[in-house]
């Protein structure tokens, strides 16, 4: 494996392990509670550990660059909806609405789905809870995993 491949393998492991880390940090130590649209970043980044784990042990060449492609596009993927969240912060456009999932009709009563709107933690997904010079954690999920996605593309098509 060539040097520039071996970096990049290394760096879609350890990117999305940051990136969850300051997420699942900034939960259990700062005190942020997540929106739904949150825990849908994190979700490629789970899958971009476990391909880029994958690519540590995996033989052969071709089969360790397709799985830090693999990771690079979940890397990718990510940061998509990174930049479509900050978009909805920033009221760019509109967001999803985190109660449209309760509402899906599966069986339950009028009154059994107020109790759980009204049990529900209110957690807006149009409204940052923390941002750093004006970028919301969403805003730096997208600019680090597409910046990141991007290295890992370049560094793939240097080792031709």
């Amino acid at each position: 494996m060539s040097w520039a491949q071996s970096r990049a393998r290394w760096i879609a492991l350890l990117l999305p392990l940051l990136l969850l880390a300051g997420a699942w940090g900034s939960q259990l130590i700062g005190g942020l509670v997540p929106c739904e649209m949150c825990h849908w970043q994190r979700w490629p980044h789970y899958a971009a550990v476990a391909a880029a784990a994958f690519a540590f042990i995996v033989p052969g060449r071709s089969s360790k660059k397709t799985m830090v492609i693999a990771a690079a596009v979940l890397i990718a993927l990510s940061g998509l909806i990174g930049a479509f969240h900050a978009g909805v912060e920033y009221h760019w456009w509109q967001g999803v609405t985190a109660c449209s999932t309760m509402m899906t009709g599966d069986g339950v009563s009028t009154d059994e789905m107020l109790r759980r709107l009204l049990a529900a933690p209110v957690i807006r997904c149009d409204a940052a809870q923390w941002t750093l010079f004006g970028v919301s954690l969403a805003g730096y999920n997208a600019i680090l995993s597409l910046g990141g996605a991007a290295v890992i593309a370049w560094l793939i098509g240097r080792a031709r």
